[in-house]
């Protein structure tokens, strides 16, 4: 069969589904793509741009898209020639938080609930994310002064279902290598940006640093826009610790990093799933997670106690713990990066080539990775 998914915001988590989908899937699927940037406008304009771009849909068996892409008004523009549709959505803005001095906008709210409206299948990119939309959604229509439409709400339920994002890593066994010599590497490969909360991470470092914890850093990770301060402040309060700083272009050369890594640290203030930790974990890193958003689901139960913190002071003494003692924890590296297999596009492709061929036929059972 053959697919179009049409990507406004070609980066990131949405660029790494958008190519593994593409290139694991038994179908056909054909990207169209946008650069990962004004993410506002891509919601507002994408559509103008994919109904000019894409031409005739008459050869496709269905569409596949995401969040940024406002579903209702390409519906509309396509004049009754769209082919059944399926929205994946990694993040969406009526529980996305703000970032400093921004102003909720309600319009783009709106527009996630009448993209998923238009869909034939909605699915989310882990449990919390499916379970924090509908959980929000009652009191978002509540804003409304009157004419509240209570009933988008099962609309939208019951379309909707749970499939984990595949992960560009074997299936496989695999063990991860000896750790190198000298101080244990802390590794930070989230975006640099607020919701990733940069600065929680340099204070639980700044703790342990004080203690006379030795370690080194790698600080990977894109950066969209100017260099945030905290990165900035963070070069100079940790100098020659600091062995890399940057985005790694190359896919084996990051994975070579991680390969190196003791811990890696997750401070996130907003995550619907966490490719980046479910990354680190499968090469090797033991992970430092907050007890929250999307981590309790994804890193198996029996590792929560150790594993997951509460707040910043918990981190630190976490972090401290892991880095004086790291044969205490040396077993958990490989049993981790095994359970991770989970998350490979090889292991989850099958229900995304169903969930493709019953979108086909305008139908949809519920896929559900819980």
């Amino acid at each position: 069969m053959r697919f179009l998914f049409l990507e406004p915001f070609y980066g990131g988590s949405h660029r790494e589904f958008a190519d593994g989908l593409a290139a694991h899937s038994c179908h056909h699927i054909q990207l169209e793509t946008l650069p990962a940037r004004f993410w506002k406008w891509r919601m507002r304009g994408a559509a103008l741009h994919f109904i000019r771009s894409v031409g005739d849909l008459s050869s496709f068996d269905g569409i596949i898209t995401t969040g940024l892409m406002s579903l209702s008004d390409f519906t509309a523009l396509c004049g009754g020639r769209r082919k059944p549709t399926l929205v994946y959505l990694h993040e969406n803005q009526l529980t996305y938080p703000l970032a400093p001095g921004e102003q909720l906008d309600l319009q783009f709210g709106f527009t996630d609930i009448t993209t998923a409206l238009c869909a034939h299948r909605v699915l989310f990119n882990s449990s919390f994310h499916y379970d924090q939309f509908f959980a929000t959604l009652p009191g978002f229509i509540g804003r409304m002064p009157d004419l509240k439409p209570g009933w988008v709400i099962e609309s939208i339920r019951q379309k909707a279902g749970v499939l984990y994002p595949g992960c560009h890593f074997d299936a496989g066994h695999q063990e991860p290598p000896p750790l190198p010599p000298g101080p244990p590497l802390i590794v930070w490969n989230h975006r640099w940006e607020f919701d990733k909360n940069p600065q929680a991470f340099f204070a639980a470092l700044d703790q342990v640093d004080r203690k006379g914890i030795d370690f080194r850093l790698a600080l990977l990770g894109e950066n969209f826009q100017a260099e945030p301060c905290e990165f900035t402040t963070a070069k100079s309060r940790f100098g020659a610790k600091i062995i890399h700083c940057g985005y790694v272009q190359s896919k084996a050369d990051y994975v070579a990093w991680l390969r190196r890594g003791h811990v890696v640290v997750s401070t996130a203030i907003q995550e619907n799933f966490g490719i980046a930790m479910v990354e680190a974990m499968r090469h090797g890193c033991l992970p430092l997670m907050p007890h929250r958003l999307a981590y309790p689901e994804i890193l198996p139960k029996e590792f929560h106690a150790a594993f997951l913190y509460r707040n910043t002071d918990d981190l630190g003494d976490r972090l401290a713990t892991l880095l004086l003692h790291p044969d205490r924890f040396r077993p958990h590296r490989t049993v981790l990066a095994d359970m991770m297999a989970r998350h490979s596009w090889a292991s989850v492709i099958g229900r995304y080539d169903r969930e493709l061929e019953s979108l086909a036929g305008a139908g949809g059972g519920r896929a559900d990775a819980r």
